[in-house]
């Protein structure tokens, strides 16, 4: 017996930009695949045309390709279940709702939205779940199907089973049940030919041979609608795993109200899509060796959606701030420099050659570079008060008389000899070395913390330098 590839998909929604719970979504897909020598599918789901977002397909494609995860059949990539885009699908579709109508698994509803409406009102006021009575189930086949051919206007609902008790299968959960009687009778074909998710995610599963659907756990409740759709077909159900949803800090649901949970955000942040993936891979999942940091090549090898934990992690911005921070310290310099380069279009590639190793050990994620460096492309404007920090106003403008005074002599461009005789000046005036280096630090960057500061002073240049020396003493004067 040939042993099932296996197949898993990501199909997203265009109606929205690409967040981190999708990216989370399909890591799983793609690990659980790619470790197993299977394949990853990307589908778009598009049959939502009210709330479709025309730029969002193309974003999907390049978050995707940024981060490294890359499908093996989809629509710009192509593959033996052509198309992968469902609004190209829709013959398919009305087929087989079609077959649902002949077998009798499903029916023609003619109720106008104001119908429907009082309906769920009178549900409400009876404190029950709004629910669709089946007033046109009753109607015979024939009624309907002479109602059709008119041209009127009908959905397409599917019929669920009364006073039954419908079991279902998770990976991770196990066995759950579901009582039909708190099933809606679905629509599954909306009246302009277009399928909702219920029809098309079943029929397209099992059209492109999907062995294991991995999804949020808020498709839970529609777990049995496909369950009986699978069987209303005689198709195998692939194996279900309803992954845990990412909460925030606070316990909530993350969502773009209160965290930042755009890709793009990450990306603009000058987080690395490496440090990405390895933190989302540990949201429910642990390295069996206990490892917090480990490549996608690891993670594949190691990764099975059975020990992912069906409870939901929070996600933990400071956690992933320090991860990055790991990746960024264990690149080498050069590629650092072409990582960075975007970041500070203020500054040419030979000063970010001589800044990037003043700074790796400082930042979590690019965007701070920004702030670290700031003082080489502009000083800011700072009071004097800035300077006598526990520190007397003559004896600070005498250290930067003195300082440069080395700094002429020396010159900046060699740190350890600038160093020696700056150190051998402290001494001979019996300074402390600490408050030296401040009052040098905030006359050259404007600021008390930066970089290492005679290591910086190559970004400034000599001229420039000297002159910031100046103004600080002027400040003094």
């Amino acid at each position: 017996m040939v042993k099932k590839i296996i197949r898993t998909r990501f199909a997203p929604s265009p109606t929205g930009f690409i967040h981190i719970g999708s990216v989370y979504g399909f890591l799983l897909d793609y690990a659980y695949a790619k470790g197993r020598g299977g394949q990853f599918i990307l589908r778009v789901e598009d049959t939502d045309q009210k709330r479709f977002v025309k730029e969002a397909e193309e974003h999907l494609y390049k978050g995707m390709n940024w981060l490294g995860i890359i499908p093996d059949e989809g629509p710009k990539k192509g593959g033996p279940h052509n198309p992968y885009r469902q609004s190209e699908r829709l013959d398919i579709y009305q087929k087989y709702a079609r077959q649902l109508i002949d077998q009798g698994d499903a029916y023609y509803c003619f109720c106008s939205p104001e119908r429907l409406e009082k309906v769920r009102k009178k549900c409400r006021a009876e404190k029950r779940p709004p629910m669709y009575d089946r007033c046109c189930r009753k109607m015979s086949k024939k009624e309907a199907e002479e109602r059709v051919k008119k041209g009127e206007k009908a959905v397409v609902r599917m019929k669920i089973p009364d006073n039954e008790v419908i079991r279902a299968v998770d990976l991770i959960r196990g066995e759950i049940k579901f009582e039909s009687k708190h099933l809606d009778d679905q629509v599954i074909l909306k009246s302009d030919g277009f399928p909702t998710y219920h029809l098309a995610v079943v029929v397209d599963d099992h059209l492109m041979e999907v062995t294991h659907v991995v999804r949020g756990h808020e498709w839970l409740p529609s777990f049995p609608k496909h369950v009986l759709l699978y069987r209303y077909f005689g198709w195998k159900i692939p194996k279900m795993i309803h992954t845990p949803v990412i909460l925030d800090p606070e316990g909530g649901k993350l969502s773009k109200r209160k965290s930042n949970t755009a890709l793009a955000w990450y990306q603009e942040q000058g987080f690395l899509p490496e440090a990405i993936l390895n933190y989302l891979g540990l949201m429910g999942w642990s390295h069996p060796k206990g490892k917090d940091i480990f490549s996608l090549k690891e993670y594949l090898k190691y990764f099975d959606l059975k020990d992912v934990s069906p409870a939901s992690p929070a996600f933990d911005l400071i956690k992933l701030e320090w991860m990055n921070g790991v990746y960024i310290r264990s690149k080498k310099d050069g590629e650092l420099v072409k990582l960075i380069k975007p970041f500070l279009p203020q500054m040419s590639e030979s000063q970010i050659q001589l800044a990037v190793p003043l700074i790796k050990e400082r930042i979590k994620k690019f965007s701070e570079a920004k702030e670290l460096l700031e003082f080489v492309w502009r000083c800011p404007k700072y009071g004097k008060d800035l300077l006598l920090k526990k520190i007397d106003q003559k004896t600070a403008k005498e250290m930067l008389f003195k300082a440069k005074e080395v700094i002429e002599k020396v010159g900046i461009k060699k740190t350890r000899v600038l160093q020696e005789k700056l150190m051998s000046l402290i001494k001979k005036k019996n300074w402390k070395t600490g408050k030296f280096f401040m009052v040098l630090r905030v006359a050259v960057c404007a600021k008390p913390i930066t970089p290492p500061i005679l290591e910086s002073l190559p970004l400034i240049g000599q001229k420039g330098t000297l002159k910031r020396i100046d103004l600080a003493i002027k400040k003094l004067s």
